[in-house]
Formats: C-alpha cells, sequence, structure tokens
C-alpha cells in the first residue's frame, strides 16, 4: 500500500499589490512614497541652496 499526501504550496500574497487601508502593501508603498520625497526636498535643498518652504515662497 502506498501513502500518498497532496503537498501545497502556501498562498503568497504580491507584496507590491496597491491594497488600501492598513494592510503591509499600503505600508511598503508608504515608505517608498515617503523615500521619494525625502529625496526631492534634499535635491531641492541642495541645487536651489535654500530650504523647500523659502523655494516655494512660503517662508
Amino acid at each position: 500500500m502506498q501513502n500518498t499526501t497532496k503537498v501545497t504550496t502556501p498562498v503568497m500574497e504580491d507584496r507590491n499589490a496597491w491594497r488600501w487601508g492598513f494592510t503591509p502593501q499600503a505600508e511598503i508603498w508608504n515608505g517608498r512614497l515617503a523615500m521619494i520625497g525625502f529625496l526631492a526636498a534634499i535635491l531641492i535643498e541642495l541645487f536651489a541652496g535654500q530650504g523647500v518652504l523659502h523655494f516655494w515662497g512660503i517662508l
């Protein structure tokens, strides 16, 4: 007699999926967009020679 067992692979969620709410995917996208924003602010300060708020004329 042969013992057969069914092996299933676990379902992996797509980490890059755009999901709403407090999900791991939403937090990953939040972190990515925050990094882009910080990089943009640093580049504006480096190339313009002034802070972001001064660059936009807010201060």
